[in-house]
Order: structure tokens, then C-alpha cells, then sequence
């Protein structure tokens, strides 16, 4: 490598912003915050049934980043057009932990506080949302998650090159653990990315 072609390198690595390697797509949701009845809130949807991925499952606002969009700019984009929230009336605060899920993607959550008066002209897309709820930040913050964990356990395909590696076929893969916290309410369960992110958040104001 020329000496030219260490400088590219250098100034391609100097202005570039690292991201989960491997990753094929990058995801941003809107964690909501409301008051309700004199107190915080979080503020879910339940997916509409219609729905190919994940239908009846409970999500904050959010979808696939596009091209050249911030993951406030896809936060805000896919809560006007899930529930037609402008984002004049959403107040950022700031991003909370990202994950890295094991489906190489990112999901990138931002927390935002939302004006009341968009609560009262809230519209949500019968295409995407069959309703929304409010939980209280008190009761979160009191009633931690019920937490279940499940083994990953790596099966090589058929056509594994044990022998291109020299590693045996008996080879000791490293098993993973995946943690699912679940909140309960009102016959609803938060759970998923959705639990993680609403206990990321709660260890943050704990």
C-alpha cells in the first residue's frame, strides 16, 4: 500500500462515524414520554393486526432509517406517520443505549417529550396501529420486569469448512443467552426490543 493510500485511508476513517459491523439495516423508535392525568407517562401502539412482521405485538413509534437519515429524523418521520404527532410537538431529549441486535441490525431509540395538545389531535394509521396506551413512569419505575432467558445455540450448516479451518467437527462453539424482559398491563404485555428499551430507560431515571 502506497504511501497515498494511507492517507485516503486516514482521512476516510477520520471523518467516518463507526456502526455495528456486519449490520444490514439500522432501525429508530420514538420513546414517548406524555402526561396523563398529572403524571409521566410512556406512550405505546399496538401494531395492527394486518401486519406482516410482529401484528398485535406492542411497539413505540418507529421504523427502518433511510438513507441520509439521523435517527431522530426517522423517530420523528415514522411518528407523524404512524400517529400523525408533527414533530413541532415532540421535544427530543436525547438518545438512550442502542442495541445491537443478533439479526445484524441496529435500533437506535430516542426520547422525546410530547406536547399535549398533539394527544388531542392524535390520528393513529389504522394501516399500522390498532390502538395506543399510557403507562405511568410510577408504576414502571415500582414494578420491575418479569425476566426470562433462553439459550442461542450455534448449528454450523452441512457444508461447515471444518477442514479449510482445521478446527474438528466436535468443535466447542461458544453458546449465547438472549434476556426478554416482560411488563405486563392490562391484559397487554410489553416485551421484546420494546421491554428492553422501557428498562434501559427506567435503570437511566432509577
Amino acid at each position: 500500500m502506497s504511501g497515498m493510500e494511507l492517507k485516503g485511508l486516514e482521512a476516510l476513517l477520520k471523518d467516518r462515524t463507526p456502526g455495528l459491523m456486519d449490520s444490514k439495516r439500522a432501525y429508530a423508535v420514538l420513546v414517548p414520554l406524555v402526561e396523563q392525568n398529572g403524571e409521566l407517562c410512556l406512550l405505546y401502539e399496538v401494531r395492527a393486526r394486518t401486519l406482516r412482521r410482529q401484528p398485535g405485538e406492542v411497539c413505540f413509534p418507529g421504523g427502518l432509517m433511510e438513507k441520509g437519515e439521523t435517527p431522530e429524523d426517522c423517530a420523528l418521520r415514522e411518528t407523524w406517520e404512524e400517529l400523525a404527532i408533527p414533530d413541532r410537538c415532540v421535544r427530543l431529549l436525547g438518545r438512550l443505549d442502542f442495541i445491537a441486535h443478533r439479526a445484524n441490525f441496529l435500533m437506535q431509540p430516542v426520547l422525546g417529550v410530547v406536547d399535549g395538545s398533539a394527544l388531542d389531535r392524535m390520528a393513529p394509521s389504522p394501516a399500522e396501529v390498532e390502538e395506543v396506551f399510557f403507562v405511568p413512569l410510577s408504576h414502571l419505575l415500582r414494578t420491575p420486569p418479569i425476566e426470562y432467558t433462553y439459550e442461542l445455540v450455534p448449528t454450523p450448516a452441512e457444508n461447515f469448512p471444518y477442514e479449510i479451518i482445521g478446527i474438528p467437527k466436535n468443535y466447542r462453539w461458544q453458546n449465547g443467552r438472549e434476556n426478554v424482559p416482560v411488563y405486563p398491563w392490562e391484559g397487554r404485555a410489553i416485551w421484546g426490543l420494546t421491554g428492553r428499551i422501557t428498562r434501559n430507560l427506567i435503570s437511566l431515571l432509577q
